[in-house]
């Protein structure tokens, strides 16, 4: 089964050339059956290529597969290769299991779209590049697959085009993750240039054989990195991008947000963790932005009245979550937690298509509530992905993945105190944020009828998914002992937290966010009102809903003075030295041409003449 790794991405690849020529002139029902049937197909090899690895692992640890060599200059030759190890494995069944469950609920969700199958074939590649970045055997496969996966999220996102302000959050998106990109490609370059390689596994030999502790070649190259990871997974300073990309369809934003694009940049760093180890201040550094990306966007949740919006941020906190992982080395940490979020942001992204769609496409949550009669099956699957979320203690699969981040944080000589008590106070909002959701959208009266129900294809996905987002985390013994064969263990430094204090502390910030959002939001409702008229309190909830100022800080600095000079340069400078050359070409042209008479006896004078010139210069010489 291990040679058959090809057809993971292979499958979806074929599905999406399929319906982009074909797709248009085929039946809804034909584009459903291609573009969900080749993602079930690639989760079917993946579950049947991992079950023969587990089975019967490779003595080496990992399977590598050279399909052909893709450039051949001197000793560069990068081929079209797939390396398999416990961590692309755990990472690419995850990915296509999700996203075979969203292209499933998408065939109803996107019923009567005049695009259908454009969307479909914008799904199935999103899904074959984003297995191609997984299973990259070098690192500028990986990089083509990081570029078609920061196409795909462009298409997606403006998928509406029509609507300006989708086409507007599509360029933003793939504007602004170009800055992160842009950096990975400078990192890229540095690390061939030093160690004469992109084959991800000779590369962290070379550096690791190379480069000592601190190097700043490291360093550079840990930083580089970091920045395209910035991007890709939305942290800060990259993260603005991704709250608007809520403008897409809502199946396109659990495919974004659970299996593909953002997880990127944590599967990048954990990928080439051998240059963090060397570079223990990049590595603080990709903690420091876990924590405060978590901070930041936990606030920002808070006051965000699109239910959409409010599920972007909490993806852009917990992502956070998982960089505060790798930051303080926790690896296997960080990829359990991707695992469980994919399962309960995925879960929270489709029932909450549920309740746009019942509510005919409305978004505000003020506007909704009541619906924990009207809408079950959105209502029960909601809570346990927001459970999972807020991290219920000892039932969710996201309370055993946070956990563990925040055990390894206190204890890790990279971690300490602070980071574990910012972590904590993570815990407290996401509890808060969530449950503020839920009772706003679920609870009290209703303000909007629901007026269309789902069918089984949209409800069958949320309920396998609320069934992960239980049990999820009840492999997280298993889930280390496969990740210790791919990644460092964890090693147990700093604090001394135990497991169990670390556990109770997150479990009693858990309640109490709970409590205050039953407080606020169900019994006195008024407070939430009271909170912002109050003294800097209109000021704050602006400042944090605005994303802290970022995209106004941008505006200024960047978007501002790039259309000022482009303004002023709307002739362009550099166009003005070709069009004199061109006026100057123009006028010896027409000089030239009144000596073109047509009479025979100026055309020999002319050469009669050009001859005694020639020869008087010749003898001149």
């Amino acid at each position: 089964m291990l040679g058959l790794l090809w057809l993971v991405p292979a499958i979806p690849f074929a599905g999406a050339l399929w319906l982009a020529v074909v797709g248009p002139r085929l039946r809804e029902r034909a584009v459903a059956v291609i573009g969900t049937g080749s993602i079930a197909a690639a989760t079917i090899v993946s579950l049947l290529i991992g079950a023969q690895f587990l089975s019967s692992p490779p003595a080496s640890g990992a399977y590598t597969q050279t399909l052909w060599t893709w450039v051949g200059v001197g000793t560069f030759q990068p081929g079209i290769a797939f390396y398999l190890d416990a961590l692309s494995l755990v990472m690419v069944v995850v990915v296509t299991f999700v996203s075979f469950l969203i292209h499933l609920y998408s065939t109803e969700f996107m019923h009567g779209d005049e695009g259908y199958s454009r969307f479909f074939a914008y799904m199935n590649l999103f899904v074959a590049s984003m297995v191609t970045l997984l299973l990259a055997d070098n690192l500028l496969l990986l990089y083509l697959g990081w570029e078609g996966v920061g196409l795909c999220s462009y298409l997606l996102i403006g998928f509406w085009y029509k609507d300006t302000v989708n086409g507007i959050a599509g360029q933003k998106a793939f504007i602004v993750t170009r800055a992160g990109d842009t950096a990975m490609a400078v990192g890229l370059y540095l690390l061939f240039h030093n160690l004469g390689t992109l084959r991800i596994q000779d590369l962290m030999q070379a550096a690791h054989d190379h480069w000592a502790v601190g190097s700043p070649l490291a360093v550079a190259a840990g930083l580089l990195l970091l920045g395209g990871a910035v991007g890709k997974s939305a942290q800060l300073p990259l993260q603005t991008w991704l709250p608007d990309a809520m403008a897409g369809p809502t199946p396109t934003s659990a495919l974004i947000h659970a299996a593909t694009m953002v997880t990127a940049g944590v599967y990048l760093i954990a990928r080439t963790h051998v240059v963090y180890e060397l570079a223990p201040a990049a590595q603080f550094a990709v903690a420091m932005v876990g924590i405060l990306t978590l901070l930041m966007a936990g606030c920002s949740a808070l006051t965000q009245w699109d239910i959409k919006r409010v599920l972007a941020y909490s993806t852009i906190s917990q992502i956070g979550y998982m960089f505060l992982a790798l930051g303080v080395g926790a690896w296997g940490a960080a990829i359990f937690h991707f695992m469980t979020h994919a399962f309960f942001k995925a879960l929270l992204f489709l029932a909450s298509g549920i309740v746009i769609e019942a509510l005919h496409h409305e978004h505000n949550i003020f506007r909704m509530g009541g619906l924990r009669k009207e809408l079950p099956v959105a209502f029960w699957t909601f809570l346990a992905g927001g459970c999972a979320l807020a991290g219920l203690p000892l039932i969710t699969a996201g309370f055993y993945s946070k956990d563990l981040i925040l055990w390894s944080t206190a204890n890790s000589p990279i971690g300490g105190a602070l980071l574990w008590v910012g972590g904590l106070i993570g815990v407290l909002f996401t509890s808060l944020y969530t449950f503020r959701l839920i009772f706003l959208v679920f609870f009290g009266d209703v303000k909007t009828p629901v007026s269309h129900r789902p069918g089984m294809t949209m409800g069958g996905p949320v309920m396998v998914l609320a069934a992960l987002a239980i049990i999820g985390g009840f492999v997280k013994g298993s889930f280390e002992t496969l990740m210790t064969t791919a990644l460092p263990p964890f090693h147990e430094a700093g604090l001394g937290v135990s497991e169990l204090v670390s556990s109770t502390v997150a479990g009693v910030a858990f309640a109490l966010g709970l409590v205050v959002a039953w407080y606020i939001w169900v019994l006195h409702p008024a407070l939430a009102d009271q909170a912002v008229e109050f003294s800097g309190g209109r000021l704050l909830h602006r400042f944090w809903f605005s994303d802290w100022g970022m995209d106004w800080l941008y505006d200024r600095l960047l978007v501002r003075p790039l259309v000022w000079a482009a303004t002023i340069n709307k002739n362009d400078v550099i166009d003005s030295i070709y069009d004199g050359i061109a006026a100057v070409t123009t006028t010896f042209y027409r000089a030239a041409s009144l000596t073109e008479t047509g009479k025979l006896r100026w055309h020999a004078a002319w050469i009669a003449g050009g001859t005694v010139v020639t020869l008087a210069i010749v003898m001149l010489l």
